[in-house]
């Protein structure tokens, strides 16, 4: 991989890798970590992107980072959702609140079906899981969201 493709995807897909990595640690530090540990693997190893492919990679590369991180450090504490994201009405920070209180096997699903648009069958390639699994998982966190924005009219 050439310093100038690994320049334009970092460009490209670097947000959305922060973010995601974000998303399931919900610590600035850590998903700065874990960006960072993507790119360096991508730019060490001997990667072939399919092109179109290159966000699910990435973002199936920050997944599995996030399990390690998980596994070996065990720690998952809250720092204030302005450091992620700025969320302009009250609405919307009631949404990110809800979903960044899901257990993460939730958040997951939630973050890449809704935030980065990816399919039930691409998260499942992603998070390495069944489509059904997927499925449930999404139900279940859209029923836990429902019981905790039913004060405000949002349509999941």
């Amino acid at each position: 991989m050439t310093a100038r493709e690994l320049t334009r995807l970092f460009e490209e897909y670097g947000k959305d890798v922060y973010r995601f990595a974000y998303s399931i640690t919900r610590h600035a530090a850590d998903a700065d970590d874990i960006c960072q540990n993507v790119f360096c693997r991508l730019a060490k190893g001997n990667v072939s992107l399919e092109p179109g492919r290159e966000k699910a990679w990435l973002l199936q590369c920050t997944a599995n980072a996030c399990k390690d991180r998980f596994h070996f450090l065990r720690r998952w504490n809250s720092v204030p959702l302005e450091e992620a994201a700025e969320i302009p009405d009250e609405t919307g920070r009631a949404v990110l609140e809800a979903v960044m209180a899901l257990p993460v096997k939730y958040r997951a699903p939630i973050h890449l079906y809704y935030y980065e648009g990816y399919s039930q069958k691409e998260i499942a390639g992603i998070l390495s899981l069944s489509l059904t699994a997927v499925q449930t998982r999404m139900q279940r966190a859209r029923e836990m969201l429902r019981k905790e924005l039913s004060d405000y009219e949002i349509t999941l």
